[in-house]
């Protein structure tokens, strides 16, 4: 049996095998750890609503201003925003989708518009399970917010959703 003063041949290599070993084990836990801590707080997408250019309608039947912020946690996205000063009542809002950013394309999901007394400012909301290519548009910027009004029933405020 070798006394504490003694070196035993080997026992240098394992001292290093095991600080090797918690330290890889150190920087996975670090890792997963990056991971959890980013699917928590998910993916953040902003946009600016203006006025929607529109033919046919007077610049004054589109005037306002608005924000919103999405969320894509996994497959999950929650919508929040706010929109003032319409020119005329809001009556609905969609989250759309274009086949690349700029160009306008269909609605596909309804968001809940909460209006104040005139219906000329007010809250957007909305929280929706996206399928794998909805995922992927919204990361693309395919997506946008639209607001319609009475004046304008084709689409007051627009904003594209981007990181």
């Amino acid at each position: 049996m070798a006394s504490k003063n003694e070196i035993v041949p080997g026992s240098g290599r394992r001292r290093f095998r095991r600080w090797c070993l918690r330290s890889l084990l150190i920087g996975v836990g670090f890792h997963w750890f990056g991971l959890f801590v980013q699917a928590q707080s998910g993916e953040k997408f902003k946009t600016r609503l203006s006025p929607v250019p529109a033919l046919g309608i007077a610049p004054a039947t589109v005037a306002g201003a608005g924000s919103a912020s999405a969320t894509l946690s996994g497959r999950k996205l929650s919508v929040n925003g706010s929109f003032e000063k319409m020119a005329s009542p809001a009556t609905v809002a969609h989250l759309n989708l274009g086949p690349v950013t700029g160009v306008r394309g269909n609605p596909v999901l309804d968001l809940t518009v909460t209006k104040t007394a005139d219906g000329t400012s007010g809250t957007i909301t909305g929280t929706f399970d996206l399928t794998p290519e909805q995922v992927d548009a919204l990361k693309k910027g395919k997506f946008y917010v639209q607001i319609h009004s009475e004046g304008a029933p084709n689409g007051h405020l627009l904003g594209w959703l981007l990181k």
